[in-house]
């Protein structure tokens, strides 16, 4: 029997919860942080990704989130040396949540919401880390290094596969315990199984089941630019492998294709590796994700409970900035394209993930109806209030996860072309918008391209090897 006591305390729990300013204010920060980033206002971005990174100690929270953004505004900016201090900071980060237990988290995100755990990272992300850092390393002129995170962007891929499977088996076992192991009086599981609330949620993902991976879960990008360094540095053998892997992947990319023939052909003795440019053009922003609530409706779990709902994240696709970007090279013009879709590689994770959200969501509804209906047993005023208060704070507490690392591009493109004889490459987009690209005197070359929005400047570089 509860006492009064315990009721009150319970109520008081209750109130400061609910008058937190809201059980999601990191979608409210995001929100913030993308109309910036989205409008080029880096150094505004920056300064708020900073601000909402912790202090020191050890890592909690959002702190590799906001890392994470933050590094993109430096990269944005071209500031290599800042860009690298926070990719290592998050990678710091990364190591940490690795070994770091989730029983406590876990718990946390049953009583309220997934927003209690740590943002952790995606696969993906960390990939991205390695990718970034070789290309600031290389923009440096740092060589050795560039090649050390190549080889850890690589080695990460080649663990995701190994992790994913492992990921998807793990979840299976747990949701056959929680359904084997649910004792509580309230039927929150079967409501979610109800035709209204399963259209619902088909409604909101309608393309999920055609979300398609890249062969072994793998982005393109990472493989196919390490490919390109290889070949700059001389490693032939290992750089014809990656093109062929990236070939596998990307099979509609001719500028892939010729990578692979050309190689064999410095391989063979037949070509020498000079004179080549390569034009990358990081395109439009990543999908953000967006809340969605399902109210679940109250007969078909038990008359004793105010309120029962879950809520969910989907992708909200934001696009490219164009189509694609014409290069021009002493007379001949190249469009840029793509060799990997961020999209699909943010969609492949998040199907994967989504059994796992799903099944937290409603577990946490379980636990939040049965505390209900079990204090509207009591034949008690205090615990009718309290259950009051039960249902707000489930209402309130009733949030989707929606942190991403929205930073990131729409997708990766690839112009491949020689340099021109004046070294001048002239860069234009669909609608019309040309800047001009000054090579100097080297043996062969990436420019790296930058837009995420149509219409505004690009930010642009040129790496020389």
């Amino acid at each position: 029997m509860l006492t009064i006591k315990r009721i009150s305390t319970a109520i008081l729990i209750l109130i400061a919860a609910i008058c937190l300013p809201g059980c999601n204010p990191v979608r409210k920060d995001l929100e913030t942080f993308n109309y910036r980033y989205e409008t080029a206002d880096y150094t505004r971005a920056g300064r708020f990704a900073q601000g909402k990174t912790g202090k020191g100690g050890k890592p909690s929270g959002n702190d590799l989130l906001w890392t994470l953004q933050k590094a993109s505004v430096e990269r944005a900016q071209l500031n290599h040396k800042e860009s690298i201090d926070s990719f290592d900071k998050a990678e710091d980060i990364l190591r940490h949540f690795d070994s770091a237990s989730e029983i406590v988290d876990t718990a946390g995100a049953t009583v309220v919401n997934d927003n209690l755990i740590p943002y952790k990272g995606q696969e993906y992300d960390g990939v991205m880390v390695n990718t970034y850092k070789a290309l600031d390393f290389m923009a440096e002129g740092n060589i050795d290094l560039a090649r050390v995170e190549f080889n850890r962007a690589l080695e990460r891929q080649m663990r995701a596969r190994e992790h994913f499977n492992a990921e998807i088996r793990k979840l299976e076992e747990s949701l056959e315990k929680q359904r084997e192991q649910q004792k509580y009086d309230v039927n929150v599981s079967a409501a979610a199984d109800d035709p209204d609330v399963l259209s619902k949620i088909n409604a909101a993902y309608p393309n999920l089941a055609m979300f398609e991976p890249y062969p072994d879960f793998v982005n393109p990008f990472t493989t196919y630019l390490a490919a390109v360094y290889f070949n700059l540095v001389g490693d032939y053998d290992k750089a014809a492998y990656l093109f062929k892997e990236s070939a596998g992947m990307v099979p509609n990319n001719d500028y892939i294709a010729e990578d692979l023939v050309f190689t064999d052909d410095v391989i063979a003795g037949k070509a020498k590796m000079e004179n080549v440019c390569w034009v990358i053009f990081e395109n439009g922003l990543c999908p953000v994700k967006e809340e969605m609530r399902v109210d679940i409706p109250l007969f078909l779990v038990t008359d004793r409970v105010r309120y029962v709902g879950i809520a969910l994240p989907r992708l909200e696709s934001r696009g490219i900035a164009y189509s694609c970007l014409t290069v021009q090279s002493d007379g001949q013009a190249y469009d840029t394209k793509q060799v990997a879709d961020m999209e699909r590689v943010i969609e492949t994770e998040f199907k994967k993930d989504f059994k796992g959200i799903l099944a937290r969501a409603i577990a946490s509804a379980v636990v939040k109806a049965a505390a209900q209906a079990s204090l509207e047993n009591q034949d008690n005023d205090g615990c009718k209030l309290a259950a009051v208060f039960v249902a707000l704070f489930s209402y309130a507490t009733t949030a989707a996860d929606v942190r991403i690392w929205s930073a990131l591009p729409k997708d990766f493109q690839v112009a491949r072309c020689e340099i021109p004889a004046n070294g001048l490459l002239l860069i234009t987009s669909p609608d019309g918008c040309g800047f001009e690209v000054n090579i100097p005197a080297c043996r062969n070359a990436i420019v790296y391209v930058k837009i995420v929005r149509a219409g505004l400047s690009p930010v642009h570089e040129v790496i020389t090897f």
